[in-house]
């Protein structure tokens, strides 16, 4: 009798032993499968980038009266206007002002810069299309830069939902009117909120003082 438990405890340990090892088996070729899905796809973006930047180039090539300046964030820019007096560009924290439009590679107009309106934007607070935020960071004041934009440093493989399609490169011109640190403009727009009331009793206190004098 003990013998018979021995041999069915000793059955039950060979079958769980043996569940376990092809349960452990039949889970590898998800790891491989996953693994294999990654690679492929980095390759897909590999030629992808290379491609949009084919086309970039081409772009560049074709009219070598406009030098562009490639940059070491991956985008390529040219100066429209340029302030060689000023120093100072936006930096994290800043509020700059600025209009810019959107053309795809072949100049078409996307959006015009009466559809996007003034922009008025906190550097690196706020989230905006990757290429422009890094572009704007390199700008003086009252100057105008057209550029160049790769689909990964622009809207990517979802475009904008609107009007930008899927993994397109965008050419964009922007001009920056100024930029302000953000305590100053905070204050600047505490003031012009500023209730008529209080300015009415700003102007009386004035107008007693001075009769006080």
């Amino acid at each position: 009798m003990k013998n018979g438990k021995r041999i069915l405890f000793a059955f039950l340990i060979i079958v769980l032993v043996a569940s376990c090892k092809q349960h452990q088996e039949a889970r590898r070729p998800i790891s491989q499968t996953s693994g294999t899905f990654m690679k492929k796809s980095a390759e897909r973006n590999r030629k992808l980038i290379a491609g949009e930047e084919g086309q970039i180039d081409s772009l560049i090539k074709s009219n070598p009266a406009i030098k562009y300046i490639a940059s070491t964030k991956g985008y390529w820019y040219t100066y429209l206007t340029q302030n060689k007096l000023d120093t100072l560009t936006p930096k994290r924290g800043d509020v700059a002002f600025f209009d810019y439009e959107v053309k795809d590679l072949k100049g078409n107009s996307i959006y015009t810069e009466q559809e996007l309106k003034p922009q008025t934007y906190l550097v690196d607070k706020q989230n905006i299309m990757t290429g422009l935020r890094e572009g704007i960071k390199l700008m003086h004041k009252n100057e105008k830069v057209t550029f160049l934009f790769p689909s990964h440093i622009a809207f990517g493989y979802h475009g904008d939902n609107k009007k930008i399609g899927t993994n397109e490169p965008l050419l964009c011109t922007v001009t920056l009117h100024n930029f302000v640190p953000e305590k100053a403009f905070k204050k600047e727009i505490q003031l012009k909120t500023e209730t008529p009331d209080k300015q009415q009793t700003n102007t009386q206190t004035k107008l007693i003082d001075t009769t006080k004098q």
